[in-house]
């Protein structure tokens, strides 16, 4: 299976082929990766497994509704919410049909939307945000609790729903990585690099510099490990892990800064390579910067995971259990703490990607959560310091795309710090673009966060929601 793929478009199934198809495939293993309806009135539904991907569509029932997958298979909760919020296909039987990110029709503004509640005496509701004490993105987060232990979270979002999608789809497609590193701005490698690749897919150009741009995702994931050790010392008043964690931060993005001009990212990957390239002097400062960042970051986590306030803290909050994370289909840093080895650069490897063994942890914890950030900011500094000695000063960084191909679909696969992106686009007869979908894993993954935080205290939902950091907006779109 190649990564990105370009596929013809795939023959529409009837409803019960499709779903029979769809259960099929679960039972044999494959994981659900997006599930959507499109501009065409046709439901999508791509699942993989062991670097294969399979592609299924079928029309939009003629009755409006059909039987919910979300019973049998928790990993479509949210999928089927937003079909139904965006094309009014109603999922029968749904035990959750809620908006995600615009209103329903019965839903006139975000007051209206309907949280769960309890009549019980013994129980009572805390509301935090969407306006936060920090400088963060707007959410609303419901808890329904006995005394200090949570019993419920319900996450709203929808704050922020931009469009993206269709703001895609808006003047000439090959010129839009300043949107793509706007999905989530702390991905802005991780969503341009998804975009450029399904961009390439269709084109059938291969693009130029994989070893930069692989450099230039393992320093986003790197840095924003960093930052999260960095708040999670923040949230427990463990002040020297805030101020070492953040200055080894600071000294990575200004390390991206140095070869793009920004310490996001912003503008260093284009459609066909990048837009700058690392000369050999150049790769030496970065070799030795990051080579000195890896000591301090050792010695600063081994003084951070031996403290004994910290373990306090840290150890058997906010436990999210293995079974929720395959049942719900989560990725990334959230399946992994929770010993679950889900990792887009192990099932679904890029070009010239070398073979990768991620890292995972049992316990589920903020703590889990917390080391494994450690542990994966050193085999990212690893990575990155191995492709620096295989760069090719001399090799050309950019290449032109080519047409389009009419009548496909483009499939992108990134492993961004937060876990599983997934861009797709396809095209029409006259190889126009007719739709783009984009999936963040922060979609599945605030919902992990809300069953982490059951039977957990309330004062620990700041750490708790900051191991998982998931996006707002990413989410929101």
């Amino acid at each position: 299976m190649k990564n990105p793929r370009l596929i013809p478009e795939p023959i529409p199934l009837e409803l019960p082929d499709f779903f029979e198809d769809i259960r099929q495939l679960i039972s044999d293993g494959h994981l659900l990766l997006n599930y959507f309806g499109s501009s065409e009135k046709l439901i999508y539904a791509l699942l993989g497994k062991d670097q294969e991907l399979k592609l299924l569509c079928a029309p939009f029932p003629t009755s409006g509704n059909y039987e919910a997958l979300t019973p049998q298979y928790p990993a479509f909760n949210m999928y089927e919410r937003l079909l139904y919020e965006e094309h009014g296909v109603r999922p029968e039987g749904h035990p959750w049909l809620k908006s995600v990110r615009n209103h329903l029709p019965e839903e006139e503004k975000h007051e209206d939307y309907p949280f769960l509640e309890s009549d019980s005496p013994l129980l009572h509701e805390v509301g935090v945000g969407p306006v936060h004490a920090g400088v963060i993105e707007p959410g609303h987060f419901r808890f329904i609790c006995k005394g200090e232990r949570v019993k419920h979270l319900e996450i709203q979002l929808g704050y922020q729903h931009r469009g993206m999608e269709k703001l895609f789809l808006k003047g000439d497609i090959r010129h839009k990585s300043f949107l793509a590193e706007c999905i989530a701005g702390d991905t802005a490698i991780g969503h341009n690099l998804a975009y450029c690749l399904a961009l390439e897919a269709l084109a059938e150009s291969p693009g130029a510099a994989m070893t930069i741009r692989f450099i230039a995702l393992e320093m986003e994931r790197t840095a924003m490990h960093l930052a999260d050790l960095s708040a999670l010392g923040t949230d427990i008043a463990y002040i020297m892990g805030q101020n070492l964690f953040a200055a080894l931060r600071t000294t990575v993005i200004n390390s991206s800064l140095a070869i793009c001009g920004s310490r996001f990212g912003k503008r260093w990957l284009t459609p066909g390579g990048v837009n700058y390239g690392i000369n050999k002097t150049q790769a030496e400062t970065l070799r030795n910067t990051l080579k000195d960042v890896r000591a301090q970051v050792i010695n600063s986590a081994e003084a951070m995971f031996e403290n004994s306030s910290v373990l306090s803290r840290f150890d058997d909050t906010g436990v999210l259990k293995s079974e929720d994370v395959i049942a719900l289909g989560i990725s990334g840093m959230a399946a992994k703490a929770s010993g679950i080895a889900s990792d887009a650069r192990l099932e679904f490897p890029l070009p010239e990607q070398n073979s990768f063994d991620p890292f995972i942890i049992n316990s589920g914890d903020v703590h889990a959560r917390a080391f494994l950030r450690y542990r994966e900011i050193i085999q990212s500094l690893d990575i990155v310091l191995a492709l620096l000695f295989k760069l090719d000063f001399e090799a050309k960084t950019l290449h032109e795309l080519g047409d389009f191909r009419a009548n496909s679909i483009a499939i992108s696969i990134v492993e961004g710090w937060r876990g599983r992106i997934v861009h797709m686009l396809k095209t029409d007869s006259e190889g126009e673009v007719l739709w783009y979908k984009i999936l963040d894993p922060s979609f599945v993954n605030w919902q992990g966060l809300a069953l982490a935080m059951r039977e957990t205290a309330i004062s620990d939902f700041p750490i708790c929601n900051k191991s998982f950091n998931l996006s707002y907006c990413g989410s929101d779109l």
